[in-house]
């Protein structure tokens, strides 16, 4: 950012130390946000790391790469609880406690799985160009999005011991975690919320909400593309724009001694009748009629927005939390999990819904007035009088 020659840098640093160091070209944003930079570190991984290893393949059955997942209040350690008890190897996770180790032999994998689609998504189309591994797009934030995803899992591998495992531990589970659920769900049955968060989390989280009977009435994102919002189908539609041109391309080909078919295409196209397998449908078609969606929110419209809707919590960032509360408003950050969590996976949702209930249980909000309690929301005048 201010005119450090990084890539020399590392260079010498690699010269001395004998060891790989990398120079991601990202100084200051290389756009309007950080999606750019997403997209110029997935190219350098695929450029310098992923493959960089004389591992061919990987010997360990059902070896799956975690793609997008950042081990956010522990979130990566929870999911792969459950992918372990399943019988899955996880070979690395990008990047949430991944390891550089583990990253070169990210080839080596059966199945790659999305869980951010809009950070890593490009890392997932090159792995499958250039070695053969499909991806398949998942959501480990909800009870019911976790157990579908297992599921798509477990019928892309076809083999029938592991479905019927998966189907054990999603059974354990719920049996374990549904009845805490109940408790929490009576504290926020019928409560409103935004879900207004970087990344894919504005929509990952409103399944979440709805379990525990909250429906989201505005979603968002912070640095989306059209197709977080619309989905895939209109990836060819979209022109390339000032910031596009920022990103360095990368051409990628099949990998002539490591391209390996995976599955066949015509049983990967009946999966996909079923499946989002390199496939993401976007937040707008899970919004309901009359819900709002809104991109890269403001201060100023937030707070119009909670005039007008008064949701009963805002899940976002901690640039608007306090903001937020001194609205008379929980806010719950869903960046950070105000150092809680982890909110994946089955203990992620009895940990959510916990902490959930407990924002609208607090008995700090009976001395702070919401704004629409002591001041009009509307103003109007009378032809020749006042106002």
């Amino acid at each position: 950012m201010i005119g450090d020659d990084i890539g020399a840098v590392a260079g010498v640093a690699e010269e001395r130390h004998g060891i790989q160091v990398l120079a991601f070209q990202c100084e200051g944003y290389k756009g309007v946000s950080q999606s750019a930079d997403h997209h110029i570190a997935n190219n350098l991984l695929m450029d310098k790391v992923i493959g960089n290893s004389d591992v061919e393949k990987c010997d360990e059955p059902y070896a799956i790469n975690l793609l997008g997942e950042y081990n956010i209040g522990g979130d990566g350690w929870e999911i792969g609880r459950i992918l372990k008890d399943i019988g899955y190897h996880v070979v690395c996770v990008m990047t949430g406690d991944g390891s550089y180790e583990d990253m070169r032999l990210a080839h080596t994998a059966d199945l790659n799985l999305v869980q951010c689609h809009r950070s890593i998504n490009y890392i997932a189309e090159m792995l499958e160009i250039k070695y053969g591994t499909p991806w398949l797009k998942v959501n480990f934030i909800g009870i019911t999005s976790t157990c579908d995803s297992l599921r798509a899992m477990a019928a892309y591998f076809g083999n029938k011991d592991l479905m019927q495992k998966t189907e054990e531990i999603i059974a354990r589970e719920l049996a374990r975690i549904q009845p805490v659920i109940d408790q929490y769900r009576k504290v926020c049955e019928g409560k409103t919320a935004f879900c207004f968060v970087g990344g894919s989390r504005g929509h990952h989280y409103q399944g979440l909400f709805a379990e525990i009977g909250i429906e989201t009435v505005l979603a968002g994102y912070e640095f989306a593309h059209r197709d977080d919002y619309e989905g895939r189908l209109v990836i060819p539609t979209i022109k390339k724009d000032a910031d596009s041109k920022n990103i360095p391309d990368l051409h990628v080909e099949a990998d002539p001694k490591r391209f390996r078919i995976k599955i066949s295409p015509e049983r990967l196209a009946k999966l996909k009748e079923k499946f989002a397998f390199n496939e993401y449908k976007g937040l707008i078609v899970d919004m309901k009629k009359g819900t709002i969606v809104v991109d890269d929110l403001n201060h100023f419209e937030t707070e119009e927005f909670i005039k007008i809707l008064h949701p009963d919590i805002v899940s976002s960032g901690i640039n608007d939390k306090y903001v937020i509360q001194k609205m008379g408003i929980p806010s719950k950050q869903l960046h950070s999990y105000d150092y809680s969590g982890p909110y994946a996976g089955f203990n992620g949702a009895v940990i959510f819904a916990r902490d959930i209930s407990m924002s609208f249980a607090s008995p700090t909000w009976n001395y702070i007035v919401p704004p629409w309690k002591d001041q009009p929301l509307l103003s109007a005048t009378i032809n020749g009088g006042d106002q």
